[in-house]
């Protein structure tokens, strides 16, 4: 579809940015629904971002994502924030709105929607949740399973102290536990969440022992390069429901198309096709 004087203009921000998916994921959007508009990754220096996001504004973009390492800096540079991006600490969906920016954060949305979908039959109120890593991505999925109402969460960190300090700021029954302590960690819980880069492709394998953790319960990582990780690969062996990473991508964008473009958008097989086109 060929754009006109009034397309709608949105793209991602980040440094750098040429690995990002964002702009494939966007595009088949925009393609599918036949939108007049365009997605774009821009490349912003962390020094120069502040001038970016007023630049976004002067071009009549109608908002952006931010991607590492601009997410924090960002949340302090809109005029506005949603309750859940203030608690998180950082936003990843702009929108320009009377003049000014903003911020939202659609992380744990996406998380939880992923969940949903691909495993239905999981409820937050089932049991406890353990869930590794204290960066980022771990905050927005700890803020989202707490306002979902899971019961329990114990959080592993390699720095231990890491794991306390978050726990403490975002309060709730989230209880710190010792990395490696697993059969303390996963006894009778009903999800398993790795949010670390362990397992990830370049990166050192995730050693954990599952021989605790319930067959009944959930598995998830956050990674999607590989799409299956070994911790995936275990889980699925042992007759565990396993749930990849690449749906939480998907999903976390959903609000920010609607927001630009004005189409509620779907999360389809063709769409998981076409993001993991090589």
């Amino acid at each position: 579809m060929k754009l006109s004087g009034e397309a709608r203009l949105a793209g991602v921000l980040g440094w750098p940015i040429s690995h990002s998916l964002s702009p494939r994921l966007h595009g088949h959007w925009l393609r599918e629904y036949r939108v007049d508009g365009a997605y774009l990754p821009l490349k912003v220096e962390p020094e120069k971002l502040a001038e970016a996001l007023r630049g976004l504004i002067a071009l009549g973009f109608r908002g952006a994502n931010v991607t590492l390492p601009h997410k924090e800096r960002a949340l302090e540079l809109c005029a506005e924030v949603t309750e859940r991006a203030a608690r998180i600490g950082a936003v990843n969906t702009l929108v320009v709105r009377d003049g000014h920016l903003e911020g939202d954060n659609s992380d744990g949305f996406g998380f939880l929607e992923n969940l949903k979908e691909r495993a239905d039959a999981w409820q937050p109120e089932q049991g406890p949740a353990v869930v590794l890593g204290a960066g980022g991505a771990a905050r927005a999925i700890l803020v989202a399973l707490l306002d979902a109402g899971v019961p329990e969460i114990r959080l592993l960190n390699r720095t231990r102290s890491r794991a306390e300090s978050l726990a403490e700021d975002l309060g709730g029954p989230i209880q710190p536990l010792d990395w490696g302590s697993w059969e303390r960690a996963l006894e009778g819980a009903a999800l398993l969440v790795n949010t670390t880069s362990l397992g990830m492709q370049g990166q050192p394998p995730l050693d954990i022992e599952l021989d605790a953790l319930p067959r009944s319960a959930l598995v998830n990582d956050i990674v999607y390069v590989p799409l299956e990780t070994r911790l995936l690969a275990a889980a699925r062996v042992r007759g565990n429901p396993v749930v990849d990473g690449l749906g939480m991508l998907l999903h976390q964008a959903r609000p920010g198309f609607e927001s630009w473009f004005g189409v509620s958008p779907s999360v389809t097989p063709a769409l998981r096709r076409a993001v993991l086109e090589t």
